[in-house]
């Protein structure tokens, strides 16, 4: 899943990206809330963590004009300050969940999947397909009751191409999702995971479900195979 932070704190947000994408997440991050509003916009994210003390425009502002424009994607709010009229002008704005710092970051990860689980794409909290099974949370994954090992991208991968079964995706949608904007590597590193994931979850089950639709990209078989 794709997330974006929008932090001035520029510690503080590598710290949050490294954590969120040690856990599969793909992140961009704004240290502004000019430049947040403006990546929120080109971009299709699946959720935001939004600081509300920023340069710019504060994060009430930023959370506001995305609504004012029909902008539903999940916003988890972050400020520093105490009191339940900060709350409540967060939630007010539009945010779905607000969080006081300092906080645990375990914390922000279980709201961060909450926020996935009832967006309005209705993200169940187990994917599945066919036989073919994800828990994001719990990052286990199973085939026709098989528990299969998969490394953290490779699950990134795997969630994305559930969360879209039956839709062909392309090379660029899975980069931008699985990876980031800023990844400068090879392509064809999708293909090579690709690849590992029908080592692991087709060929040994004698299934196929991840398809290639020549010239267009990938397409994980509804059925799972």
């Amino acid at each position: 899943m794709r997330v974006l932070v929008v932090e001035d704190e520029e510690r503080f947000a590598d710290g949050l990206r490294n954590g969120l994408e040690a856990e599969g997440f793909a992140v961009d991050v704004a240290l502004d809330g000019t430049d947040g509003l403006w990546r929120a916009r080109e971009n299709a994210y699946d959720a935001i963590v939004l600081d509300i003390m920023l340069p710019g425009l504060n994060g009430y502002r930023v959370c506001a004009a995305l609504r004012a424009e029909g902008n539903w994607t999940p916003i988890l709010m972050l400020t520093a300050k105490e009191g339940e009229w900060d709350e409540v002008e967060g939630l007010d704005t539009g945010a779905d969940d607000y969080l006081t710092k300092p906080f645990s970051y375990v914390v922000l990860l279980a709201r961060l999947r909450a926020l996935l689980r009832r967006d309005p794409r209705a993200r169940p909290a187990a994917l599945t397909a066919g036989d073919l099974r994800l828990d994001p949370a719990a990052k286990e994954v199973s085939r026709g009751g098989v528990r299969v090992e998969l490394t953290a991208r490779e699950l990134a991968l795997l969630e994305f191409l559930l969360r879209r079964r039956g839709e062909t995706v392309s090379k660029r949608e899975i980069l931008a999702h699985v990876w980031d904007e800023d990844f400068e590597g090879d392509p064809n590193i999708v293909e090579v995971y690709v690849r590992h994931l029908r080592n692991k979850l087709d060929r040994p089950f004698g299934r196929a479900a991840i398809e290639t639709v020549r010239g267009s990209g990938y397409r994980l078989a509804s059925d799972g195979g």
